[in-house]
């Protein structure tokens, strides 16, 4: 029978321990001598990344317990190990060496001077089965930005040079008969989904040689040779990520499929596939106004498999022909599964249990907005669902999550870290933003010179238009977002009064700091997104919330990881000495050990406690959890 409590003050199952410990992220799956292998990132096991295996009929963990698949090329990392008849190559956290697994771990490269100043990541394979080619950073000083380049890495572990000079190299790439070697660089202010260069190199007795562009731009990503050598790019030059055959002699390409259609990805980490080549053409992933699909590309159609999944990540193709991927719903969490042509659906990795009952998910519902200027905008909004709560009086409170990037994307599946507040009885809303990725170039690139202000207002559109509707409380509503997401938290709490309570995850304060302290990946990505520093210094100043703390008088959570490199911790520490001064209830949190992005089980359980013990007691409501209340000073 169900319970009439106030909204925020439902109980749930969905404990934060059970979310935390559950949180498995898994990435990258591939198919190798007609075995699947994928990533697992374990909050359980102190967020480490394992590698596993599906030997046909169950999932097994390979290696030592305690083995950490993990590089720190760009940061983000990414493509961080590769398998070879030899056995598997990979890159071990602790020391960013290449190491080789086969019945024990053998290191392959030496260890540098200075530990983890040689970084390896994005390997690939060719004929020369001792040979493998990869994306290589080398830190020089604590001055000095990392030199990137692209080498081969023998198994006796010497390494030789292919191609230096651009400021990032991504995407290696061999041919069937391993006679070219096709990969991708580009320079400082680009993103690598601004504008990239498609080169290409022939093999000789002397290596790799002649090296020349094939194409210069615009964003380039995922090249891939077909099974009979032609070579394949993912373009934006139709206006949206679509296929594209490439002409090497010719220095050309064109789309096999021209659709208003996102095959492509943000390239924010290595070793992500989003097409590959089957028996009866090339399977694909895509994007349509936020969703992912999936399906075939036959003679040059689109077909499309309804397989029930709303989200993709990576592919590989079986030898039988079936699609290997990590699919997800709005109902389902995710999973690795192989899919038939014919929407046969086998699961490969253990079956998870979802910590919440099927008719306790809160499914969304697309919302469109107007932006200030009349265009569309997009969103989806959960309402608060649950089996045995009900709330007869008022409305719910509202949380606008702002996602991170900013040139990423709002989830299109389950989300435990949604469905935690949904199944408490607060509404959330989750903004694809102006900048977001799913929606053509021309949107991507609307956010371009107005971070901080085609974002906010966006966030801030979402909100006024479920208040307005009557969805939610107009007094109850609450901002959250993380790094990039978490900039435009502060940002609409600086520009305006709509918001009750914000909710920073190592977000950006101060934009001059970030410009001249981040990491080389994004040290000139403010340049695209704000203007050039420090030409545009007052625009820096004007756009950095850490500037107008007179306006801030919104209640403020600030969650910080005390070993973050891309947001470093001094700009929450800026933030919260700005609150202090300003008299703002706050509250500060900083997690030892925790990077950028938390990822032990432990942090994950302890920031949502502390998140909902502040929404409490801001916006006026008792959670049913045991929990510990965060002091508000």
């Amino acid at each position: 029978m169900e319970e009439d409590r106030p909204y925020g003050s439902w109980p749930s199952q969905l404990s934060s321990q059970a979310l935390a410990s559950g949180a498995i992220r898994r990435s990258e799956p591939r198919v190798f001598d007609g075995h699947v292998f994928w990533l697992e990132s374990r909050p359980a096991e102190s967020g480490r990344t394992a590698l596993v295996k599906f030997n046909g009929i169950e999932s097994q963990t390979l290696g030592p317990i305690d083995l950490n698949i993990r590089t720190l090329v760009h940061e983000y990392g990414g493509g961080a190990w590769l398998p070879t008849e030899h056995g598997i190559l990979f890159s071990r956290f602790e020391d960013q060496r290449i190491w080789l697994l086969q019945d024990d771990l053998h290191p392959v490269t030496s260890e540098p001077n200075v530990p983890r100043s040689q970084r390896f990541s994005d390997g690939t394979s060719g004929t020369a089965s001792d040979e493998t080619v990869w994306v290589v950073e080398r830190h020089r000083t604590q001055a000095a930005q990392p030199q990137n380049l692209l080498a081969t890495v023998s198994l006796d572990g010497s390494i030789t040079q292919i191609a230096s000079g651009a400021d990032f190299y991504s995407s290696p790439t061999i041919s069937p008969d391993g006679q070219t070697l096709a990969y991708l660089s580009w320079n400082h202010p680009s993103m690598p989904w601004d504008h990239v260069r498609l080169h290409a190199a022939h093999r000789d007795k002397n290596g790799w040689v002649d090296h020349r562009v094939v194409l210069d731009g615009p964003a380039l990503q995922q090249p891939t040779f077909s099974p009979d050598g032609l070579l394949h790019v993912v373009s934006d030059a139709t206006g949206w990520w679509n296929i594209h055959e490439v002409d090497i002699n010719a220095e050309r390409s064109r789309p096999i499929v021209d659709v208003d259609l996102e095959f492509g990805v943000p390239s924010w980490v290595f070793g992500q596939r989003t097409y590959a080549w089957g028996a009866e053409g090339i399977w694909c992933t895509w994007t349509d106004r936020g969703v992912g699909h999936i399906g075939q590309i036959v003679s040059g159609d689109l077909h499309e498999l309804d397989a029930g999944f709303t989200e993709f990540n990576g592919l590989d193709v079986l030898a039988d022909g079936r699609a290997v991927t990590i699919a997800a719903s709005w109902e389902k969490g995710a999973a690795v599964y192989a899919l038939g042509s014919d929407g046969s659906a086998e699961q490969l990795s253990a079956r998870d249990l979802l910590p919440i009952a099927s008719e306790d998910i809160s499914v969304p519902q697309p919302i469109v907005v107007s932006d200030p200027h009349g265009q569309p905008t997009h969103a989806f909004h959960f309402s608060p669902t649950s089996s045995i709560c009900f709330s007869s009086s008022g409305l719910p409170p509202l949380l606008v999550l702002s996602h991170g990037g900013p040139t990423a994307g709002a989830r299109s599946s389950f989300d435990a870290g949604i469905q935690y507040w949904t199944n408490r009885g607060i509404a959330v809303v989750d903004v694809n933003y102006r900048g977001s990725t799913g929606f053509g170039t021309t949107y991507r690139n609307k956010l371009k010179g107005q971070w901080g202000i085609a974002d906010t207002e966006d966030c801030i559109g979402a909100a006024k238009f479920l208040a307005d509707r009557g969805d939610v409380d107009p007094r109850r509503l609450a901002i959250k977002g993380g790094s990039a997401g978490g900039f435009t938290t502060l940002c609409a709490l600086s520009s305006s009064n709509i918001f009750a309570a914000g909710i920073s995850r190592y977000g950006v304060a101060d934009l001059a700091s970030l410009a001249q302290e981040t990491h080389k990946f994004e040290a000139r990505y403010l340049d695209s997104l704000v203007g050039a520093w420090p030409a545009e210094k007052e625009t820096y100043i004007e756009r950095s919330p850490i500037h107008h703390t007179e306006r801030f008088s919104t209640p403020m959570i600030v969650l910080q990881g005390a070993d973050d490199p891309v947001v470093p911790p001094s700009q929450a520490e800026q933030l919260v000495d700005a609150l202090t001064a300003a008299q703002v209830p706050h509250a500060y949190v900083l997690f030892d050990g925790e990077s950028h992005g938390f990822r032990k089980a432990e942090t994950i359980a302890n920031a949502l406690e502390a998140e909902l013990s502040f929404l409490g007691q801001v916006l006026n409501f008792e959670p049913a959890d045991l929990i510990e209340q965060i002091e508000l000073r």
